[in-house]
Order: structure tokens, then sequence, then C-alpha cells
């Protein structure tokens, strides 16, 4: 593609690196990413992939800005309170690169209808950005089911953690955790709490590795879960490994169709 004098100048930091160069940028601007939660985790992960030039990026979230989000969904504004995430949140992409084209769902994501959003753009990347379990073993199973690469992300008090799963090289999401914990087991982080920047500190991760797919530099973290506490400003990475016997990418997959587990929203 032949890139404008305003594009080399935008993404000129990028451009100089050897791992990306001018063809790595191109991949980048060709690249579509669907982002599933427009909250603390897909926040600041949307903006930096704005940021960086990917070319499509949709949105799913079917809630509205409340002022209690803002404490860490910097992608949206005082001045947003009551108007939809996704509307917000692609406000705010476009003020920073409006050479990105925001797609946005303002639905939740849900099995009637979310192997219809990913295959709508055809995303080459997933990023679960939600906060409760049963989206995040329903985003795990249609990426599995449709051979999409996605990140995992959670964040609750002081804690976060972040896996990537991509087909054919190390376990999805299940593999790990199996099944939804029964609700109200686990709190949310409306109930316990959570640090602010948690949200930016795992979503930038988040970024990081859509961004190191679509270039193909560097590692990934498939195969790796990677914890971060920041009381002790400690990063762990946990190998991880694939179940032979997982109900949906293992020998014989158990699952055919996707299941809305009970949920159990954070806020």
């Amino acid at each position: 593609m032949n890139f404008t004098n305003e594009q080399l100048e935008r993404y000129s930091r990028q451009i100089i690196l050897d791992d990306v160069s001018v063809k790595g940028q191109e991949k980048i601007l060709n690249s579509k990413v669907l982002i599933i939660g427009t909250g603390g985790l897909g926040a600041p992960a949307a903006m930096y992939l704005g940021a960086a030039g990917v070319g499509t990026i949709g949105l799913v979230d079917a809630d509205t800005v409340d002022l209690s989000n803002l404490q860490r969904q910097i992608i949206h504004s005082t001045q947003d309170v009551g108007k939809p995430k996704v509307i917000s949140g692609k406000e705010t992409i476009n003020a920073i690169n409006p050479d990105v084209n925001v797609v946005t769902y303002q639905e939740r994501a849900t099995a009637s209808n979310i192997l219809d959003i990913i295959k709508d753009k055809d995303y080459d990347f997933i990023i679960d950005g939600t906060d409760n379990f049963p989206v995040k073993f329903l985003i795990n199973d249609a990426c599995v089911m449709l051979q999409k690469p996605f990140s995992h992300a959670g964040i609750i008090r002081f804690q976060g953690q972040t896996m990537t799963y991509v087909p054919g090289q190390g376990p999805c999401y299940r593999c790990v955790f199996q099944t939804p914990p029964p609700p109200d087991v686990v709190p949310t982080c409306q109930q316990a709490g959570v640090l602010g920047v948690m949200g930016g500190i795992i979503g930038s991760i988040q970024a990081s590795e859509a961004l190191k797919y679509i270039t193909g530099v560097g590692d990934l973290l498939a195969g790796k879960l990677l914890t971060f506490d920041a009381k002790k400003m400690n990063f762990r990475t946990i190998n991880i490994h694939h179940d032979k016997n997982c109900a949906i990418c293992g020998e014989a997959p158990t699952i055919n169709k996707l299941i809305d587990y009970e949920l159990n929203v954070c806020g």
C-alpha cells in the first residue's frame, strides 16, 4: 500500500522498529480486531490498538457509561455518562485516529449472536475484555469453534491475569479452568473492588498480544498464564498445557453448541 505523508509521520515510531517496519505497519493497517467489553480491560486495549493503526476495531458492549466506570475505563469521560459505551469508545478512538473504522455492536455477547459478530468482519484477533465468567467461557468456545486467536484477561482487587489462545499452538481457556464457577462463589469487582490501573496494565498487555500476533513479532502468551500482583509488583509466568480431554478443544469434544451460563455481572 502507499502510505500518505500523514501516516508515515503518525506511525513513524513503529515503522522505524526493525521488527515492524513498513511491512508490519501495513499488516496493522489491514488488520481487524474485535474487543468484547468496552470497560476496564477493553478501554485501554482499544485506545492503544486505535493509536497503533489497526484498520478495523469492533466494539461489543450493551451497557451505558456510569460514573463508577470512570475510575478505570479511560476510554470514557464525565461528559459520556449515560451514553452507550460503544459510541463513547468509537468517538474516543476516532479522536485519536480518524482513519480507524470502528464497528459498534450495542448488545451483549450471547450464544445466539457471538458467532455472527465474529464472522461479521472476519476479525483476525479477539480480545476478551469482559468482567464475568459465563461470557469468558462463551468467547473461548466461540473462538475455538471458529479457529480464531484471542486474548483472555481478568482483573480484581490488586491482581490480574492474561493468556492467549492460538489455534493449534496451545491450550484454550477451558483447558485451564474447565467450567465457570457457580454464581456468587467468586466476587465481582463491584463486590471486591479493583485498583483502577489494573485495567491499564493488563489491557495494554492484551493490546500488545494482538499487535504481536498481527505482525508476527515476538513470543505470544500461548501455553502461558501471566499473572500480576500490584501490591508486590510481581509478574509471574505459569506454563499451562493442552488438555486432551478438554470439552471444546480436546480429542473428543463434547461441546458442539454454545452455552449461555447463568450470568453474575460486575457492576
